[in-house]
């Protein structure tokens, strides 16, 4: 089937396959930005001429360019440095609200190109490919940038693998007809393309690594992303973990819900318990600066909570960082990982050993959607031996 200006297959194969001298490349791009070949050829170990022949083939694919006049005069660098580009390809990201459908379109260097929100409420997944298929043609006949080589979706789904079988879930209550069914298989015979499952918390911290500050100064990452519930994600030396049994990050499980939840959805339920009147995530910044106290308070209880769960995730996995994610507004976020950290300090004081950076996310609850757009991506790069 010709879609998007090319033919796609429901398989989960990347589209594009690179040696791992040129995964090696990219990713060295990717953690130090823009290089001028014989830095390049330094950091990784490699000869003038086998730099020179491996990067005019990533050129010629695409995936790296040089940096223009202009940008080189800026960095008053001597030589021209090479950089990942953007015109490698293009991927999709998806997930389902309650709702409403939402995605995003990004490029090569995973910087998002447009994002799209549809009313949508069916509990289908086949309903949902095909309103995603509908949606993407609309985008394609607008957008000139979406007729060069596409790379997969990746769709972000709220639920952990059943049966070792990562495109298997269960799923949220109002997902019901998701569970236990195959969902690659349901998703690319209808959409006739690539596709990636992953748990929203996983799809997160994909997007946070791939974040310049973190990708540039950490190999492992600890996520825990703060939306409808309370899910994580991990990034072990550049390698999404995801456990033996897919469920790596399922931190949900230390908060049952017949108590008071480190989630969004328990901000906002606090709130219209004290008589604040708003229905959504997305009005919690209205209501800030009336609120502060209550929100505070919360802050603190929801800190102590979220400590143990950080805790427990540093002493196995020893992270470089720690991003506290989610669907909440910045300035919560950032009081969260600053008591975190307060927390942390005190926990350590007679712990000699480095500790993780907290770090607040920037990118809101866009980091599902943007993590499950970045998973084409991340399995084209993926040395070998990575889970991608």
């Amino acid at each position: 089937m010709q879609l998007y200006g090319q033919t796609m297959m429901a398989s989960q194969r990347p589209s594009l396959l690179l040696t791992e001298p040129q995964k090696r490349i990219l990713w060295q791009l990717r953690i130090a930005g823009p290089l001028p070949r014989v830095q390049l050829a330094a950091a990784l170990g490699m000869n003038g001429a086998s730099m020179t022949r491996l990067t005019q083939h990533l050129s010629a694919m695409g995936l790296v360019e040089e940096l223009s006049a202009d940008e080189v005069a800026a960095r008053g660098r001597p030589t021209v440095p090479l950089a990942v580009s953007g015109h490698g390809g293009w991927s999709v990201g998806a997930t389902l609200h309650l709702g409403w459908l939402e995605l995003v379109v990004i490029d090569f260097r995973g910087l998002p190109l447009l994002h799209d929100r549809v009313p949508f409420a069916d509990p289908d997944p086949r309903v949902f490919a095909r309103t995603l298929d509908t949606r993407l043609r609309a985008l394609a006949a607008d957008h000139g940038f979406m007729r060069g080589r596409f790379l997969g979706l990746g769709v972000a789904v709220p639920g952990y693998v059943l049966g070792n079988d990562r495109n298997r879930r269960k799923v949220v209550d109002w997902l019901a007809p998701w569970n236990d069914v195959p969902l690659d298989e349901v998703l690319g015979d209808v959409l006739s393309m690539p596709v990636w499952i992953e748990n929203d918390g996983t799809a997160a911290a994909l997007a946070e690594y791939y974040q310049p500050q973190i990708v540039a100064y950490h190999r492992s990452v600890l996520v825990l992303f703060l939306g409808h519930g309370v899910g994580a994600g991990l990034v072990a030396e550049r390698s999404l973990f995801p456990g033996e049994h897919g469920n790596a990050g399922e931190v949900g499980r230390l908060f049952p819900g017949n108590g008071p939840r480190p989630s969004g959805i328990d901000l906002l339920k606090t709130l219209q318990q004290a008589g604040v009147e708003i229905t959504s995530l997305s009005e919690i910044a209205t209501v800030m600066t009336a609120q502060h106290a209550l929100i505070e308070t919360w802050v603190n209880r929801v800190a102590i909570q979220l400590e143990l769960a950080v805790f427990s995730g540093v002493v196995w996995l020893d992270p470089g960082a720690v991003v506290i994610s989610g669907a909440l507004p910045p300035a919560i976020l950032q009081s969260l990982a600053a008591r975190i950290e307060a927390l942390s300090a005190a926990r350590g004081q007679t712990y000699l050993a480095a500790q993780p950076r907290i770090y607040a996310s920037s990118m809101g609850s866009a980091a599902v959607v943007i993590g499950a757009a970045l998973a084409p991506v991340h399995a084209i790069t993926a040395l070998r031996g990575e889970n991608g």
